[in-house]
This record gives structure tokens, sequence and C-alpha cells, in this order.
């Protein structure tokens, strides 16, 4: 039978150059004694560019660049001597007073100052600032601990109690058994009444049907 055909590809010479290994350099050391190491002769000989000699010269601030004001700027004397201070700034410049009354402490004899109260707080303050009230039913939690009585550890269990603490018996869904199938019990139940006005959907959902409605549906 005939070959199949396939397409031939031919390497590129720059493919085949690519695809070789970089060669180690014949200068490269695997282990330096010292991070210093000799400068050859032609480096010390070198002479910068024009082009190296502009790249090294640093830059030069943005026309209208200004530098930042001090913190504190200096006035000169001519200054100083010509400027009056207002009675406004005389006043600002003042500390504040507040009125302090000495007061002695209990378990000692030095005084200290403490600050004197100008402001009354009113009625509804003082309602306002009273803690909160428990309810007098409030009972605040149990502790997780408890002692049982003695009544309780020698109470027995009674038949009616032991029937009921039994799980109800139910065949696993291999051996036949259908969650689906609705019990015999259950199929002739009746509603109570109260399920009955449970079943009722709100009147705001119940319109009667009008006369037209009933025609519309004809």
């Amino acid at each position: 039978p005939p070959l199949a055909s396939h397409t031939e590809t031919e390497l590129t010479s720059r493919c085949s150059q690519l695809s070789e290994r970089k060669k180690i350099s014949t200068r490269y050391e695997d282990n330096r004694e010292s991070p210093e190491w000799k400068v050859s002769a032609s480096a010390l000989k070198a002479h910068p560019t024009e082009r190296v000699c502009s790249l090294a010269r640093p830059r030069q601030p943005a026309d209208g660049w200004q530098p930042d004001r001090h913190l504190l700027p200096t006035f000169s004397m001519g200054v100083r001597a010509k400027a009056k201070v207002s009675a406004r700034i005389c006043q600002l410049a003042h500390p504040k007073q507040t009125r302090m009354a000495p007061s002695s402490s209990l378990n000692s004899t030095n005084t200290y100052l403490t600050f004197v109260p100008q402001a009354k707080p009113s009625s509804r303050i003082h309602l306002l600032a009273l803690p909160k009230k428990e309810h007098p039913h409030y009972r605040p939690d149990r502790p997780v601990s408890s002692n049982v009585p003695k009544s309780v550890l020698k109470a027995v269990a009674s038949e009616r109690l032991q029937t009921l603490a039994r799980p109800k018996p139910r065949k696993p869904l291999f051996e036949g058994f259908d969650p689906y199938k609705v019990s015999s019990a259950a199929r002739a139940a009746t509603a109570s009444p109260r399920v009955q006005e449970l079943s009722l959907p709100p009147a705001r959902r119940c319109r009667t049907k009008s006369a037209q409605d009933e025609h519309n549906h004809v």
C-alpha cells in the first residue's frame, strides 16, 4: 500500500543556534574565596562617553519648584521691632483658667487639686444615669454542673416510659421499606376543626366570583 503523505520540516540555522546550550565563560569561578575581585586593566583605563556622563548627572528640579518652608520661620529684627500684638491675640495667648479646690485624701496627708463641677445635671440626667434594673422574673443561667437530687437518682422508669424510649422499628430501604407509602391509619384519619381552619387560605386571597367572571369562564 502507498505510504501516507507527511510534511517535512527543515531546521533553520537560527533555531539550531538557539537550541544549543549557553557556554560558560572562561573567567567563571565556581566558589569565590572573597566577594572582592580584581578589576581588569582595560576597565581601569576606560573613559566614559558623553552619554554616560550625562546620565550620571543628578536630575534637575522642575521649573517653579520651591523647597518646603521651615516649620519655625525666622523673622528679621526689623519685623520684630515693628510688629505689635493686638489685645485679642494677648487674650488668646493666656492659658484657660479653671476653678480648682484643694481636697485631702483619706489615706494620706498630701493634698491634690480636683475640678469643681460647674454644671448641675437635671433630674432626667440622673434618671438616665441609673443602671437598668433586672426584671423581677429574670433567672440567671443555670450552672453547667448541678447537683442531682437523691429522689431522681433512685427513680425507676415505668413500663410506659420504657416503651416510649424505644426507637420506632423501621425496615431499611434494601429490605423493601418505602418512605413514600401512606399508612392505612393516616388514610382513615379525620382532620380536626383546628386543622381545617389552619388549612384554609387567608381572607385576603379569597375572592368571590362575580356573574361576569362565571360568564367569561363559560
